[in-house]
Order: C-alpha cells, then structure tokens, then sequence
C-alpha cells in the first residue's frame, strides 16, 4: 500500500521556493516516499521525545527534508531548507527546534539510525503528538509569510 504523503503549510511555503533542480529531486523523494515509506529516507533524529520520531533525507547538497510519520501510511513533510549552521534563521534544523518548542540539548552527540532497518518495519509513528506539531507549524508560517 502507498504511503499517503501531506506537507504543512510551512513546508508547502518552503517547496514553492525550491529552485526547479531542487524542485525535480523534492518531486523524486516524494515518489520514493510513496512507494517505499520509511526506507526512503536516510536516518532518525536522536535526542528529546518527538525528536527521535522524525526522519530526514538529504536531498541535494545541504537541502534537507524532515519527516513525521501520523501512521504506518501517512507522513507528514514538515520543514524542507538547508542546513546551515551560520543561518540561524533558515537552518532547517534550528527551524524544526523552534517547531517543536524545544532546545537542542548541548554537547549531546547525534547519533543517526535508521529512520526504519527492514522492508514491512513500521515507521516512528507520532500519531496524536503530531496534532500539535500541526498546528505550531500553521503559526510558524504565518511567521514567515513576510520573508
């Protein structure tokens, strides 16, 4: 069964200014998303709770994607951008901390596991946690509308 793919509205702002090569490999991930679930991306995030339940692929030089699993079926896009530790403001990572309403917790070391080992293992699901992730990112984008 194909995996029923959503974007937040922040990651849909995020999408529409992709430049068209980032676009076509943006188009590319979402197909293998679809078919293959959570084998399509690259690793876990490790640390706090919620945290660990998101996965990232690495699109096209530092452009990343972060993911959240609702079911085993249904994945949520959540942020799209690079990783750039010198902008603060548009480091993908600094933007999913501000998302989740947490800090990074320092000197931690980030391991990365697989986001999911075996064809038919279920993803980190989030299921009702991702409620309020939703609706932090509909008012991060409000945020952002300006930029």
């Amino acid at each position: 069964m194909p995996t029923e793919i959503l974007a937040t509205p922040r990651a849909e702002q995020q999408i529409s200014r992709l430049s068209r090569k980032q676009s076509k490999t943006f188009e590319n991930f979402l197909n293998d998303l679809a078919a293959a679930g959570c084998r399509a991306l690259a690793y876990r995030l490790s640390g706090q709770t919620t945290l660990d339940h998101l996965c990232v692929k690495h699109l096209s030089g530092p452009l990343r994607v972060v993911v959240a699993f609702e079911t085993p079926q249904r994945a949520w896009v959540l942020l799209v951008g690079p990783h750039d530790d010198q902008d603060p403001v548009l480091n993908v990572y600094a933007e999913l901390y501000r998302l989740l309403g947490i800090e990074p917790e320092p000197g931690t070391r980030r391991d990365k596991p697989p986001c999911c080992k075996e064809p038919g293992e279920s993803p980190p699901i989030l299921g009702q946690a991702l409620a309020e992730i939703l609706d932090r990112a509909a008012r991060l984008r409000k945020t952002r509308r300006s930029r």
